[in-house]
């Protein structure tokens, strides 16, 4: 799937940075009950974030690493801001010219309740400092990246604001990366809602690669994704592809995965890494590491079903810890996840 932004390096993430504070409780409380936490700690969230952090940690050396990451939000002037500051620095990601802070708005933080017995999860969000990230936080012409990730939409406030030509925030973000020689990759939120065609339609014309899961791409393309196969995911992609996505709908599930070559209509799947239940210890991130994996065969002009089966290794080996990041080994090693586990039929 070759680029045409060769002259070009780099990926640039942007959007939403949370600080995921994740909370191992004994049970779930009933009201004014008091439960006990029995673990906890802190870890990357939003896919911007994610995304990031995980590119830098399928390179076991820095040095290694191919290309530049970067990373474009905003944050508070607070210990959460301060927090992903120092990890930023620590993965070779912080490029201070893209973090804005805000005086007025804590960082975006989550408090995620995990019931030790069930693995059940609840989360409690503040949006924060994302809600005020807007397209005018970002000029793309003195910046050298070939790829512009920007995610979620439905998740950042004022890139979501629909204006009055029926333009979104996000719409004249990515039309602006566009024009400037970048590819554009567009991430969703699984939101619970009937808003998806408002607020993500407009973007769909200046988005190179979709990505969604199956929940995701069934609200906005309208098709019942519940029973997800390739004849299903293929209905959804042809409404996206029709909708305006330029290059690549992808759509992934817990079984597989499926893309369309919005050019040629080319079809293309692969089924997950089937790594065995007692190997699982979350699927927080998972969707998140699946794009980088993706993100990283498309930015190296891999076959299609090759970049899917390496977005599934990558997905597997997040799957191996409770937090978003902490499960990512370097890109030789997710591989040989497929290669021990085998991959499921799709």
């Amino acid at each position: 799937m070759p680029s045409p932004h060769h002259d070009r390096q780099g990926i640039l993430a942007a959007g939403n940075l949370i600080v995921d504070h994740v909370k191992l409780i004994d049970a779930w409380p009933s009201q004014d009950a008091l439960v006990s936490i029995l673990e906890q700690e802190s870890s990357n969230g939003g896919g911007p974030y994610n995304v990031a952090k995980d590119l830098s940690l399928l390179f076991a050396d820095r040095e290694e690493t191919p290309f530049a990451i970067a990373l474009a939000g905003m944050i508070g002037d607070d210990a959460n801001g301060d927090w992903i500051r120092r990890d930023l620095d620590a993965h070779g990601i912080h490029d201070p010219r893209l973090l804005s802070v805000s005086s007025d708005l804590p960082t975006s933080y989550t408090d995620v309740m995990t019931v030790a017995s069930s693995g059940r999860r609840t989360f409690f969000h503040q949006r924060g400092a994302n809600a005020a990230f807007r397209e005018l936080a970002l000029e793309f012409e003195d910046l050298p990246h070939r790829i512009f990730y920007l995610g979620y939409l439905l998740l950042l406030d004022a890139l979501d604001l629909i204006e009055e030509d029926g333009a979104t925030g996000a719409s004249r973000l990515l039309a602006k990366a566009q024009s400037s020689g970048m590819a554009t990759v567009v991430d969703l939120v699984s939101e619970e809602s009937d808003r998806f065609r408002e607020v993500v339609t407009p973007s769909l014309p200046h988005t190179d690669v979709l990505l969604t899961n199956e929940f995701e791409a069934g609200r906005l393309s309208g098709i019942n994704l519940a029973d997800f196969n390739p004849a299903s995911a293929r209905e959804a992609a042809g409404i996206l592809r029709d909708l305006g996505v330029n290059r690549f709908v992808v759509i992934h599930a817990p079984g597989g995965s499926y893309a369309l070559d919005c050019r040629s209509g080319a079809e293309y799947a692969s089924g997950s890494v089937s790594m065995p239940e007692s190997e699982i210890k979350g699927a927080v991130g998972a969707g998140d590491a699946f794009a980088t994996g993706f993100l990283l065969g498309f930015y190296e002009d891999l076959d299609v079903t090759q970049s899917l089966r390496q977005a599934a290794c990558v997905a597997a080996s997040c799957l191996r810890h409770p937090t978003t990041s902490g499960g990512i080994l370097p890109l030789k090693d997710c591989l040989a996840l497929g290669e021990r586990w085998g991959f499921r039929d799709f």
